[in-house]
């Protein structure tokens, strides 16, 4: 399989919309009150201000209103995003509890920690919709003699082992896309795992690390302002937020290099398929207005539309390629 991801990646097409008919749920012969009657909790798995967490509150607004119903945004942070997982994981199938999530905590800490994380995200979890994807960005300090990536490359070249960059995690999105440029590139660089993506680029602009792999939602005002260089983004286009950002793709070593992260709602498995259906068929609704688009562009993301069994493919191959990531960079935490 080609190293061409989109968080690890490919956009599929959006789902037609529908009606926004309620959906009635029956449990063994019985009727129950159509859902939703009762407010929604999306659990966001990082904290306020985060990338992932800007995305959740431009949508779910939107979403409670096709619903009919507040949805109440939840921010349970730790562990990398497991705690939130996991609580989402162990939550009643009833629809009320859905999960903000991203393939760090659904899909890789059980990869790289499988005694600790002893849960299987893509069999516990119920995929619904994707919400957004967004884009990654390889930055240096402003001091750091590399102006591009192709003068990167050298002075890794001439310096192994010697560069650092940081990340927000051993095993997250962002490390792993660090190991694959590696990987692609031939380079050896010094990994530096911090708490949070906001820390690793404070570290970065006062110089106490070389370089990151951050969002670009995050990095954009920094890169604009002069505060850290920007090297390049990891999708094969470039930004149109960084426009003088190029793509790595356009450095030859790098150019299988094609990597956005995506963020979508997950819902514990055994959900009734008529919620799933609601739900997905709503948020793709909303993705496909005119102003949401805007507003996600703005912040630094894309809207991903895909059917609610397109998502769910997708994410199954989005962990086949990276098991091989993590086979080949050795990441193990247990």
């Amino acid at each position: 399989m080609p190293l061409r991801r989109r968080q690890f990646t490919a956009l599929a097409l959006g789902a037609p919309l529908l009606a926004t008919a309620p959906v009635v749920v029956r449990a063994a012969g019985a009727a129950t009150p159509a859902w939703p009657a009762q407010p929604l909790t999306v659990v966001v798995p990082f904290a306020p201000g985060g990338s992932v967490d800007v995305a959740a509150r431009l949508v779910m607004p939107r979403l409670a209103e096709r619903l009919g119903q507040p949805v109440v945004i939840e921010n349970t942070v730790g562990a990398s995003g497991t705690i939130a997982t996991q609580r989402v994981i162990r939550a009643r199938p009833d629809g009320y509890t859905l999960l903000f999530g991203v393939a760090s905590p659904v899909i890789i800490a059980p990869l790289v920690s499988p005694s600790r994380f002893r849960y299987d995200g893509l069999r516990e979890l119920l995929p619904v919709a994707p919400v957004a994807s967004s884009v990654f960005a390889l930055v240096a300090r402003p001091g750091l003699a590399a102006g591009s990536a192709d003068d990167l490359l050298q002075l890794a070249r001439q310096h192994p082992g010697r560069l650092t960059f940081g990340t927000d995690g051993i095993g997250t999105s962002l490390h792993l896309t660090g190991e694959l440029i590696q990987q692609l590139a031939g380079i050896e660089l010094v990994h530096v795992p911090y708490k949070s993506g906001p820390q690793v680029l404070t570290e970065l602009a006062g110089g106490q690390i070389d370089l990151a792999v951050l969002p670009v939602a995050l990095v954009q005002p920094f890169v604009l302002e002069g505060k850290v260089r920007g090297l390049g983004v990891t999708s094969r286009q470039r930004v149109a937020t960084l426009p003088q950002t190029p793509s790595l793709s356009e450095t030859p070593a790098l150019q299988a290099l094609d990597v956005e992260a995506w963020q979508g709602l997950l819902v514990p498995a055994h959900t009734d398929a008529r919620i799933v259906e609601r739900l997905a068929r709503e948020t793709t609704a909303v993705l496909a207005e005119a102003d949401m688009g805007r507003k996600l562009a703005e912040a630094g993301f894309k809207p991903l539309r895909m059917t609610q069994p397109q998502f769910a493919a997708y994410l199954e191959q989005e962990k086949t390629v990276l098991e091989s990531t993590i086979r080949k960079a050795r990441i193990r935490m247990d």
